[in-house]
């Protein structure tokens, strides 16, 4: 049929007036130009935003992150083998979100939201950015609520309160997961929402980390976000960011939440990895030159927020994994200027069965005793100068034959706060428990024990007190106060328990009707056994 030229005009209009605009489908679509190793480079997005969201075929999702001149280059997620060149890309208009919520509780899920413990699908409705910027100065508010871990030697001499940020750094295999999964277990039962990030760690791994929360009654208060060993470097780069944006949901909701990242490092070497293949320039150590703003923008996010802000509390236990316990690296002392103080778990002291294998030179809170109890601040007190003082005294009394009396004592106690301070894991103690173990060993009442019974002591004492004391158990678990009538109870009953416990030194130093076996400790320098060779020692002249 041919068309008139003068009904071409009439044509046009009629068309243009049947158009509905509500139907129009308007979309920035682009093409993929290159695609290696996870990485697309992508034409045509022009408009296109840092950490949006992109939609590719195969339901694959990418994450803008590179804007150049004539190009995006954007990581991907999901089948990204499937993507090749020439494939259409569309904008979404959305940055990077995070499904959240409560039902998110006893799960274990990837970064992007999506389960992996073969329970069902996650039905929520709530998202969260995955990147959002920390609260300023005026929503926040001091640390002074503490985060109780249930560990002796961190809630004694290295506080951490609800709102810090607390590094836990040391080489593998030092017992640094352990300290964040107690911390958790510890607070299952205070209100306390906690998320344990895993990045970079064997699957199995991760399966045994949730069946100890599992057995332990805390996994219905803890969200578990895996990403694997043999995830992609972009779900390892997004996982701290997922976590955090699924524990904010609660910090704004007014609740304590603690976040464990297990661990920092693994999530730098993925950004390294992402840097590298999107041609960023590297920098030192051949990470690129915002590795410090990674870790930086992330770990500010933890706050205890002020009354007029709802009051909420994350607090975050990032982990870093040293080598050769070398905290002078590059990630190590990026991640410690960061945070509000470290503990740094030596390899040396875990071998030698000194486990939570804490260095106490090194290790320091920043928030202080302003995170304690007044019963533990008050017990506790100079229970780190006294560690430190023996760990300096035990290096120098190897040379030396003959000591004075007063670094004999120094390094008596010294021997008997190590042991008192060693806990095994799952082992979580009460406040009560606590003040009363340490006050043991400040107040001196452990210094007529020998050395290898000091547990077995500690041990008989906690039962005593839960069975004969228990008021004064709850009165410090439920006040946190320590005042001089409960000082002096708890006082009489660890003399009274030190005297059924064993035998006592009498004035020259010799253990009174002891036999051989169970004899009080000597303080032989030389280590030496022999009673004589410990009388000697004992009447050394000051």
């Amino acid at each position: 049929m041919q068309i008139k030229p003068d009904e071409i005009a009439s044509i046009l209009r009629q068309r243009i007036e049947g158009i509905d605009p509500g139907s129009a489908d308007l979309s920035e679509v682009g093409t993929v130009l290159s695609i290696a190793d996870g990485i697309a480079r992508i034409h045509g997005l022009d408009n296109c935003m840092s950490l949006e969201m992109l939609e590719l075929p195969h339901g694959v999702t990418g994450l803008a992150l590179n804007l150049e001149a004539d190009n995006v280059g954007a990581v991907l997620f999901g089948e990204w083998d499937k993507i090749i060149e020439g494939d259409t890309v569309k904008r979404t208009k959305r940055l990077l979100e995070i499904p959240v919520g409560e039902e998110f509780l006893g799960r274990m899920v990837d970064p992007l939201g999506r389960p992996l413990d073969g329970k069902g699908d996650i039905n929520t409705g709530k998202t969260r950015p995955a990147e959002f910027k920390a609260p300023g100065v005026i929503a926040r508010q001091p640390v002074r609520e503490p985060m109780q871990t249930g560990i002796k030697s961190i809630d004694g001499m290295i506080p951490i309160g609800r709102g810090q940020r607390e590094l836990i750094i040391g080489d593998r295999q030092t017992g640094k997961t352990t300290v964040g999964i107690d911390s958790i277990i510890n607070n299952k039962d205070t209100g306390v929402i906690s998320v344990y990030v895993a990045i970079g760690q064997r699957m199995a791994t991760v399966v045994q980390v949730r069946e100890v929360l599992e057995e332990a009654g805390a996994m219905e208060n803890t969200i578990i976000v895996a990403a694997p060993a043999d995830e992609a470097a972009p779900i390892k780069f997004i996982a701290p960011y997922a976590g955090t944006a699924m524990a904010e949901y609660f910090l704004y909701d007014g609740k304590a939440a603690l976040c464990v990242y297990d661990d920092l490092t693994k999530h730098a070497y993925a950004y390294r990895q992402m840097s590298l293949l999107l041609r960023r320039p590297p920098g030192r150590e051949a990470y690129p030159g915002d590795v410090f703003y990674l870790h930086s923008r992330l770990l500010e996010r933890s706050v205890k927020l002020s009354d007029d802000h709802g009051g909420g509390s994350l607090t975050a236990l990032p982990i870093i994994e040293t080598q050769a316990n070398d905290v002078s690296a590059y990630i190590p002392t990026n991640v410690i200027s960061i945070t509000d103080g470290q503990i740094f778990l030596e390899s040396d002291l875990f071998n030698s069965g000194i486990r939570p294998a804490i260095n106490v030179g090194i290790s320091v809170s920043r928030v202080g005793g302003d995170a304690q109890t007044k019963a533990m601040k008050k017990v506790a007190g100079k229970m780190k100068g006294e560690l430190s003082q023996y760990r300096d005294l035990e290096a120098f009394a190897q040379f030396g034959s003959e000591l004075d009396a007063e670094t004999q004592k120094t390094l008596a106690r010294g021997e008997r706060l190590v042991e008192l301070l060693k806990q095994n894991e799952r082992n979580a103690l009460s406040v009560a428990d606590q003040v009363a173990s340490i006050y043991s060993g400040t107040g001196g009442f452990l210094d007529r024990i020998k050395v290898e019974r000091v547990q077995e002591f500690i041990e008989g004492l906690l039962t005593r007190l839960h069975s004969e004391n228990k008021e004064l158990c709850d009165r410090i678990n439920e006040t946190g106060l320590f005042p001089e009538e409960d000082e002096k109870e708890l006082s009489e009953t660890i003399s009274g328990y030190v005297d059924d416990f064993g035998p006592d030194f009498n004035e020259e130093g010799e253990a009174e009707e002891a036999g051989e076996s169970d004899r009080v400790d000597k303080i032989a320098v030389d280590g030496s056994d022999d009673t004589e060779a410990a009388e000697e020692e004992t009447a050394a002249p000051a």
